[in-house]
């Protein structure tokens, strides 16, 4: 799974935006200033496939966390902030960022943009897998026994959701939750219970007694034991 290091002073915004990534199959961790984000990289506890730094912190800026990320690594940076003015973006260019997005953006923007700097930085981790279903999230593809699968947008939204929560029950409402958010658009009770009907016909060998996406009555639903 693709780690990514998350750094914003802004709560409200990490958290969304940690939502938002885990649920198309990141990790995420995160972290409010300069110092905090320096100390998690000298640790060596974690490996990094990108970062997404704001240019304002409270202990200083994050052209200058830019540099020091460069200085001593090749993981990718992006900057997400509200300064777009040409001067920002030239100056974060110069220091190294990979690419420089303006807040507010579009969600949907951002995974494109993410996953156009993680190829080109050939970077990016292992897939997301369970038995012979994988998930090549950098590319956005799905494999079963090595064939390729052709699901629709929000086919695709809904098995990565199982794969990434996977032994564990997820409720019809979290789900219409999380794809409402995902989706960007309202996704209701039948429009859950079509696209759970059609992912199953595409990766169950029997949609009628699935293996891989296993009813849990009364609660939900639930990827594997």
């Amino acid at each position: 799974m693709t780690h990514v290091l998350l750094v914003d002073d802004d709560t409200s915004i990490v958290s969304n935006l940690r939502t938002f990534l885990n649920q198309e199959g990141f990790q995420v961790t995160s972290a409010n200033n300069q110092k905090e984000t320096i100390d998690l990289l000298d640790s060596g506890q974690y490996h990094f496939d990108l970062a997404l730094l704001d240019v304002s912190l409270p202990d200083g800026s994050g052209f200058s966390l830019c540099s020091a990320i460069k200085a001593n690594s090749d993981i990718p940076v992006i900057f997400l902030t509200a300064s777009d003015d040409e001067y920002s973006v030239v100056a974060g260019l110069d220091l190294g960022a990979d690419d420089y997005i303006p807040k507010p953006f579009r969600p949907r923007e951002l995974i494109s943009r993410m996953n156009s700097v993680l190829r080109r930085c050939h970077r990016g981790s292992q897939p997301l897998e369970y038995h012979e279903l994988k998930a090549d999230t950098v590319r956005g593809l799905v494999y079963k026994n090595n064939v390729e699968l052709t699901l629709s947008a929000l086919e695709y939204r809904l098995l990565l959701l199982f794969l990434s929560n996977q032994g564990i029950v997820l409720t019809r409402s979290r789900l219409l939750d999380e794809l409402w958010d995902m989706a960007g658009e309202f996704v209701n009770d039948n429009t859950l219970t079509v696209y759970i009907k059609r992912l199953r016909e595409k990766i169950e060998a029997d949609p009628a007694h699935p293996e891989y996406i296993k009813t849990i009555r009364g609660l939900g639903y639930k990827l594997g034991d």
